[in-house]
């Protein structure tokens, strides 16, 4: 644990943000910055900071709380898709170095065009279906 860490800070009960569920290596609670409604993030309890360096069983588990999240999340908000995401390292747009998992979920927007998801990271490559 880490004691610098907001994330550690939740399984420390440093905080009051609120657990929504968890298994023996990991936790589920909303983002503090959704970038839509329901916004989820699955984290593991033991402080590493890359997906790259968890085990197996550890894997396993964080993907059964995402299995977990998405069932409570159709419940709640009935999204029509998903995007999952991880930031793994600086460059890759990771700001607090605890891996988490997102579980976004997507809804119909009239006049907006999801096509290319995670490839609007960069987004001069994200369109690449109307480019001759």
């Amino acid at each position: 644990m880490d004691i610098c860490c907001p994330f550690c800070q939740i399984t420390s009960g440093n905080t009051d943000k609120p657990i929504l569920f968890e298994n023996q290596i990991g936790f589920v609670v909303r983002d503090g910055y959704p970038i839509t409604n329901g916004h989820t993030l699955i984290i593991p309890k033991r402080h590493v900071s890359s997906f790259f360096e968890i085990t197996p069983q550890e894997r396993q588990d964080l993907f059964e709380l995402v299995d977990q999240a998405k069932v409570q999340l159709d419940q709640e908000f009935k999204p029509a898709s998903y995007n999952i995401g991880i930031n793994d390292g600086e460059a890759a747009g990771q700001t607090i170095p605890h891996l988490h998992i997102h579980l976004i979920p997507r809804y119909n927007e009239p006049n907006k065009d999801p096509r290319g998801g995670v490839r609007w990271l960069v987004p001069e490559k994200a369109d690449y279906w109307s480019k001759p």
